[in-house]
C-alpha cells in the first residue's frame, strides 16, 4: 500500500488503491482556520489544491492533497467546540447513549482523540469516568484550565504507548469531527485499535457523504477534512485495523454526520448500519456519475450566489454576513466573494475570531452586535446548515432586514 501523508495523494487513504477519478475542483484555497491580523494583509497568503477525488476501488470520496497536519492544527487554531450550542447538545446525547448502550465502571477510562476544548469529555466526567483528551491546538490549554486533562499533541504512536503504560487501556475512545481530519488513515485506526481495551467501543462521528451529496454541502471540503466517508469505507479501515463496524447511525450534527461503533475482534453488524449500506447503494453513493452531477450542482450554486450578491449590491444593498464558521471560508474562496461585497462578518461574542479577517477573501471578523447596531439590507447566513435556528434567533434580538441563504439554491427569506 502506497502511503499518503503529507502532499499530493497519489493512492487512496484508505485501501491504496491507484485509481483515482476528479470529481469536484474549488481551486488553490488558503488553510479554512487561517485568520489574519490586519498587518497579514499585506503580506503573501499561503494556499493548496483543494480538490475532491473518487477511489474507483472502495469508493472514498477525498482530497487530493494533504498539507502538513501542524500547518492546519496550529497552537494558534481559533475553533473552540464550546462556542457551538449543536455540538454542546450532540455531546450530551452521546455521553448518554453510550451510558445506556455501552455501560462503564466509574473510573473507567475515556479518550477523546483531537478533543479541542474538552466540550465532549466533560459530559464523561460528570458520569463519573476517567477522561483524558489529545489535542494539538492551543484548545488544549483552555480544555485543562476547565479541570479536563488533556494531552497537548498529535494523536499517534508515542502518544498511545504513554497513555497504556500511565492510564492503561480505554474503555471508550471517541473521535468526533476528527476520524476525517487526520492524515495516514491506516495508522490512526491502528493506534486507535491499540489504545482500546478488548471490551472497549470507539465512536467515530463524521461528515457524511450522502448529506453532503444530499443537501449540496460542497462547503464542507476543505483541508481539514481529507477523507468524506460513506460506510462501505470506513468498515474496511476499521477491519483492517483489527476492528468491527458493529453499528451505525445519521445524526444532524454539523449539518448532517455518521455516528460509527466499532469494537476489536469479528462481531456482526447491526440491522440499522446494513440498512444504511443499503441505501447508500440504492442511492449510488459513491457512483462516479452521482458524484459528477453532485460536482455540476456545485458550480452551478457557485455562479448564482455570485450573481445574486453582485445584483444587490449594484442595487445598493449593504451585505453583512452572519457567523464566521469554518466550512464559510472555502465557500467565500471559491466564488470569490470577498470584502468587495460583504461590509463584515458577525461573529458570537467571545469567538477568537472577532479582529481578525477572513483568509483569502479578507472580511473583517466582528462582534454580532454590529448587525443589530447598522441593520444592513441582508446578511448572508454562512452557517446556512442551521439557518433556521439562527434566523429565528437573530430576528428575536432585532434584526430587521433579510437573510439569504447561499445553499443548497441561493435565496433570499425574509421570515418574520
Amino acid at each position: 500500500m502506497k502511503k499518503n501523508t503529507i502532499g499530493r495523494v497519489l493512492a487512496c487513504q484508505v485501501c491504496g488503491s491507484g485509481g483515482l477519478t476528479p470529481i469536484l475542483s474549488l481551486g488553490h484555497q488558503p488553510i479554512v482556520q487561517e485568520y489574519l491580523k490586519e498587518e497579514g494583509l499585506h503580506e503573501p497568503e499561503v494556499t493548496y489544491p483543494l480538490n475532491a477525488v473518487l477511489c474507483r476501488k472502495c469508493g472514498l470520496l477525498q482530497l487530493d492533497y494533504i498539507p502538513d497536519p501542524k500547518v492546519v492544527f496550529p497552537p494558534h487554531y481559533p475553533y473552540r467546540t464550546g462556542l457551538t450550542n449543536m455540538l454542546i447538545r450532540n455531546f450530551r446525547e452521546l455521553a448518554d447513549i453510550l451510558e445506556r448502550d455501552y455501560p462503564w465502571k466509574k473510573g473507567d477510562l475515556i479518550v477523546d482523540v483531537g478533543s479541542n476544548d474538552g466540550t465532549l469529555l466533560s459530559g464523561f466526567k460528570d458520569k463519573g469516568m476517567k477522561v483524558l483528551g489529545v489535542e494539538p491546538t492551543g484548545a488544549a490549554k483552555v480544555a485543562n484550565k476547565n479541570g479536563i486533562k488533556t494531552i497537548q499533541d498529535f494523536f499517534n504512536n508515542k502518544v498511545v504507548n504513554y497513555i497504556k503504560k500511565k492510564y492503561g487501556l480505554a474503555k471508550v475512545i471517541t473521535a468526533a469531527n476528527v476520524f476525517a481530519h487526520i492524515n495516514d488513515a491506516p495508522a490512526l485506526a491502528k493506534n486507535i485499535s491499540n489504545l482500546l481495551d478488548k471490551n472497549g467501543v470507539f465512536i467515530s462521528e463524521s461528515q457524511y457523504l450522502m448529506d453532503i451529496v444530499e443537501k449540496l454541502e460542497f462547503d464542507t471540503i476543505y483541508h481539514e477534512h481529507l477523507r468524506f466517508y460513506s460506510l462501505k469505507p470506513i468498515k474496511g479501515l476499521l477491519e483492517d485495523a483489527g476492528m468491527s463496524m458493529i453499528d451505525a447511525e445519521r445524526i444532524s450534527a454539523a449539518g448532517g454526520s455518521i455516528r460509527v461503533y466499532a469494537k476489536k475482534g469479528k462481531w456482526p453488524v447491526s440491522s440499522r448500519a446494513k440498512d444504511l449500506m443499503r441505501k447508500e447503494e440504492e442511492a449510488g453513493l459513491t457512483d462516479e456519475k452521482t458524484l459528477l452531477d453532485f460536482a455540476a450542482k456545485a458550480y452551478e450554486a457557485k455562479n448564482d450566489l455570485l450573481a445574486l450578491l453582485l445584483k444587490l449590491k449594484k442595487g445598493g444593498a449593504r451585505i453583512a454576513a452572519l457567523t464566521s464558521p469554518a466550512r464559510s471560508n472555502p465557500l467565500l474562496n471559491f466564488t470569490k466573494i470577498n470584502d468587495t461585497i460583504l461590509d463584515y462578518a458577525g461573529e458570537k461574542k467571545g469567538s477568537p475570531k472577532i479582529g481578525l479577517y477572513t483568509p483569502g477573501t479578507h472580511i473583517r471578523v466582528v462582534d454580532e452586535s454590529r448587525i443589530f447596531e447598522d441593520q444592513p439590507d441582508y446578511v448572508l447566513v454562512l452557517s446556512w446548515h442551521i439557518g433556521q435556528e439562527l434566523i429565528k434567533k437573530v430576528r428575536e434580538a432585532g434584526y430587521k432586514g433579510k437573510f439569504i441563504l447561499p445553499l443548497p439554491v441561493p435565496r433570499i427569506v425574509n421570515l418574520k
